[in-house]
């Protein structure tokens, strides 16, 4: 075949005479431009690592430092205080040098000492401006003086055009609360969950680890944040995901989904090709660090460093703990279509794959009509089921061989793709589409998305798309950066033909796709179906409900001069509240990337002013006059924002009291008081996935092209997962997950509580915006006769 010709990159004859050589031009052609690639690749990306090592001054100006201090050799002034004297005294090989020699290079050393120090100066200034969080904390529309100060001194100490990772260096350290404020807050925060008894008990469990171990364990907390770069991240990353030994689909693994309302193609090949060209063009702007760092106020940098692992990042599975491996420079990724691994090769020639070009080899393995071999169908579900049969199966099994191989090829790659057969996507004529979608997103068949990797993206026969993260590398706002790229650059800048493929020439002389090769026994094999069981029980246990709420959104909330996030969270407690007739403890995700190496922070919504709130909303005797219900909510409100706000800017609790209570286990100390807050099951978990993080597609200018966010799996056998994202002025969709063997829950019912929530409050504003709307239209009628006088 031809394309096993063009594989030969040369080919001998031994003669009497003598060896003759046949070199394949296009090969070495092909070497070459892969060659020239390369180096380019490393020059950009030398480049741009010295710009941002350099940040905010530039190359330039250290030749501007240069020129100004070689300046002073002629006008006979020293501003160097004989520094410059000094060096000259001091080189070596200075016999060998002119007078006027050593006097131009010492003043070429003195001047990049300058540079260098000035460089210090101005990222220690910035990172003590950007310690201030002053500015957070006060009411959205009003900036005081001393902040408008600030954010001008930030924004000139920020410099111009900034890449990716040019504020590292420069942002702050994650602080470590004062004990007694942090035993403070989680009194507070679970007063309104404890009868006096309880709380009573929790409370001298609580003074008695403050007054007697506290201390010690805060003193080494503390040494860790001078030492490390953040005192969380890497505790956080370690005990709360690598160490788990349970299964980490559903229970760890989250999705993301497609555009709501729009399918630029109905071709699952065109649309497969498209995204993972975009995804390419993401990852090279990645690797060279040229995407524009994330801002708070368009101004304050967050830290950049989890997006680092997005691409060519693999967790694996090991006895104790797993691993995250992150390797560099990829270039190939692996497709799994019924029950077949494909190895597909993403570079040719030197430069990446053409859209047409992954089309026609995406459609080359939808149409193979090969069977899986022996055990092959199912082998993804040992990265479903527990983490360690899936180890021990990968040290016996997958240690040489075509195993070994093959599995290096899956853990090695870019990433993973599916090619489902089965349709799935939003369609508003069938009420449960949204569930199926979630689910076949966040557990598929259970066997069909390799759940170690950082990321599954899945391709259905619609066009649909969506993708599946594994949790430990990153949190989900920075799939949700990659995500936004990808369809904004898939949909306005890449497109497809009239006939929905995708626009360019198909060069049909690129070899097929490499077809994996497994040798699994029966004893692998059995492994294989006892992990698949496992995880298929978890998977249809799994309770779903999408929802769609378009009564209103953020620009109705926004006129009562509310919070939408505190909004919706009050809403949710109201929910919780119809759905159990008892509050519990809420987990609501909050992010501290203004710190370096920052990931979550938890802010406890179920607070002492939600549950008054909630009480006088369900009034049964209907005493509670709507202003008072009003003045409760607002209150409430300013507590849960202020809560947030503290967890953004490292004061929350959880982390902290998590971080004591691992340096208590390292010590051998024993803590009843960071046992029982450790212990403490969060009945109700939620998220809000971000949206518009980048901006690229004017959501007002075109309305239909919004994603639907994304979702978890309940973290409680007895709770449910809420997550839920505001998309533009007019909607919020809601991603509900609970477990159907739990009587107590139920993910529709849930639904039903949170729509009937979000309208009863709304309900409270409703004469506040009569009156409103009454004044604006004796306004405008005032204005009418004045015209008309």
């Amino acid at each position: 075949m031809a394309e096993a010709h063009q594989a030969v990159g040369f080919q001998f004859t031994v003669r009497p005479d003598g060896v003759d050589v046949k070199l394949s031009q296009e090969v070495i052609k092909n070497i070459y431009l892969s060659g020239v690639t390369a180096w380019k690749k490393r020059a950009i990306q030398f480049k741009n690592g010295v710009l941002a090592g350099v940040y905010p001054a530039s190359p330039s100006s250290w030749l501007i430092v240069v020129i100004a201090m070689m300046s002073t050799l002629y006008i006979r002034i020293d501003p160097s205080l004989g520094m410059i004297d000094a060096i000259k005294e001091n080189l070596p090989q200075r016999d060998y040098m002119s007078v006027q020699t050593r006097a131009v290079l010492s003043a070429i050393l003195f001047a990049t000492g300058l540079w260098l120090f000035l460089i210090f100066l101005l990222r220690y200034t910035l990172k003590a401006l950007l310690s201030y969080h002053g500015w957070i904390f006060e009411s959205h529309g009003r900036m005081s003086t001393s902040t408008k100060v600030w954010l001008t001194l930030v924004k000139m100490f920020s410099g111009r055009r900034p890449l990716l990772y040019s504020f590292q260096a420069s942002l702050p350290r994650l602080p470590v609360p004062s004990v007694d404020d942090t035993i403070h807050r989680y009194l507070e925060s679970v007063r309104p969950l404890l009868d006096n008894e309880k709380f009573n008990q929790m409370e001298i469990l609580a003074n008695d680890f403050r007054d007697s171990k506290a201390a010690r364990l805060q003193r080494y907390l503390v040494l860790k944040s001078w030492w490390a770069t953040n005192y969380v991240s890497d505790w956080w990353e370690e005990y709360i995901y690598l160490r788990s030994r349970g299964p980490i689909m559903v229970n760890s693994n989250f999705y993301v989904m497609d555009l709501l309302y729009i399918t630029p193609t109905h071709r699952q090949a065109a649309r497969a090709g498209n995204v993972v060209h975009a995804m390419l063009q993401y990852r090279r702007k990645l690797e060279r660090g040229e995407h524009a760092p994330l801002r708070a106020l368009g101004t304050v940098p967050m830290c950049s460093t989890q997006m680092e692992r997005i691409f060519n990042t693999t967790r694996i599975p090991g006895i104790e703990t797993d691993i995250v491996q992150h390797l560099t420079d990829r270039k190939h990724l692996v497709v799994y279509h019924k029950g077949r691994f494909f190895q597909v090769w993403l570079y040719t020639g030197g430069r990446h794959l053409l859209p047409s070009e992954l089309e026609m080899q995406f459609q080359r393995i939808l149409n193979d009509t090969s069977e899986p071999q022996p055990g092959e169908l199912k082998l993804a579900a040992l990265t479903a089921g527990n983490r360690v049969p899936w180890a021990r199966a990968r040290i016996q099994y997958f240690t040489q061989g075509v195993n070994k191989a093959s599995l290096d090829a899956i853990e090695s790659a870019a990433f993973f793709l599916t090619l489902d057969d089965e349709p799935q996507g939003y369609d508003s004529a069938k009420s449960n589409s949204l569930d199926s979608y979630a689910k076949s997103l966040l557990h598929g068949k259970c066997y069909d998305r390799w759940f170690d990797k950082s990321f599954t993206l899945i391709s259905y026969p619609n066009g649909k798309m969506g993708v599946n993260a594994e949790h430990s590398w990153a949190d989900a706002p920075i799939v949700g950066h990659m995500w936004e790229y990808v369809l904004a650059t898939d949909c306005f800048h890449l497109g497809y033909t009239e006939e929905g493929h995708c626009k360019g020439d198909v060069n049909k002389g690129l070899p097929f796709p490499n077809r994996l090769q497994w040798q699994l026994p029966e004893e692998c094999q059995e492994v294989i179906e006892a992990s698949y069981l496992s995880a298929k029980q978890i998977a249809d246990d799994v309770d779903f409900h999408g929802y769609l709420f378009n009564e209103f959104g953020k620009g109705l909330i926004k006129k009562c001069r509310t919070s939408p996030d505190a909004f919706i969270q009050l809403a949710l407690q109201l929910a919780q509240f119809r759905d159990q007739r008892v509050f519990c403890l809420t987990y609501e995700s909050s992010m501290t990337r203004m710190f370096r190496d920052g990931r979550t922070e938890t802010v406890r919504s179920c607070t002492s002013e939600a549950v008054a709130f909630v009480r006088a909303m369900e009034d049964p005797g209907d005493t509670v006059h709507c202003s008072d219900r009003l003045a409760l909510f607002r209150k409430a409100a300013d507590k849960h924002q202020n809560m947030y706000r503290l967890a953004m800017t490292g004061s929350g609790i959880d982390r902290h009291l998590f971080c004591l209570y691992i340096v208590s286990k390292y010590l051998g100390v024993d803590s009843p008081f960071l046992k029982q807050v450790l212990s403490e099951p969060w009945k109700l978990s939620t998220s809000q996935t971000p949206q518009q993080q980048l901006n690229l597609v004017d959501i007002n200018k075109f309305p239909k092209y919004v994603g639907a966010g994304g979702g978890f799996g309940p973290v409680a056998d007895d709770g449910y997962g809420v997550s839920y994202i505001i998309i533009g002025e007019n909607l919020i969709t809601f991603h509900i997950s609970s477990k159907f063997s739990s009587p107590d829950t139920d993910s529709y019912r849930f639904g039903q509580h949170i729509q009937s929530a979000m309208l009863d409050i709304q309900e409270l504003f409703k004469p506040i915006n009569d009156k409103k709307t009454v004044e604006l239209a004796n306004h405008v009628q005032l204005e009418n006769g004045k015209k008309h006088i």
